[in-house]
């Protein structure tokens, strides 16, 4: 881990906006990569595919969703906890699912925090600036 960036995996264009936006606001400098859908989320951790190319490490923190193309975040959460690269990787998962099960199977998958993408604008900005600050500046990693 050179650079402590953030890998967001979201399907969804708004709440993408949302919280590039949200993490922008805060002056974090770090980058945010943006994968948006499960496979492509694969592809960029393990640099393959469109990422065959890519050098620079595992970001500080996957911010993922749960319903996404392709692959579901749970699929994409168990394959990351299953390769001894990526094990340890810190994974939130950051969806719009309220339901017990979705939390619960996150947590059983292995996923270091569940955290609930609020309705309204502002509290949503927040949510992701807090998640921001506290990933990148106060949490210290297992690696790097």
């Amino acid at each position: 881990m050179n650079e402590r960036s953030i890998l967001l995996v979201e399907d969804n264009p708004q709440d993408e906006l949302l919280i590039l936006r949200a993490l922008k606001k805060i002056n974090l400098a770090n980058r945010v990569d943006v994968a948006r859908d499960g496979q492509q989320a694969l592809d960029y951790l393990f640099c393959e595919g469109e990422f065959a190319g890519r050098s620079g490490g595992l970001p500080a923190v996957v911010l993922l969703d749960i319903g996404l193309p392709r692959l579901s975040g749970l699929e994409v959460l168990a394959r990351v906890r299953a390769d001894p690269r990526t094990r340890l990787l810190p994974v939130a998962i950051l969806t719009s699912s309220d339901e017990d099960r979705d939390r619960l199977r996150s947590y059983e998958s292995g996923a270091n925090s569940f955290v609930r993408k609020p309705l309204e604008f502002t509290e949503f900005a927040e949510t992701v600036a807090r998640m921001g600050i506290y990933w990148l500046a106060t949490n210290r990693p297992p690696m790097g």
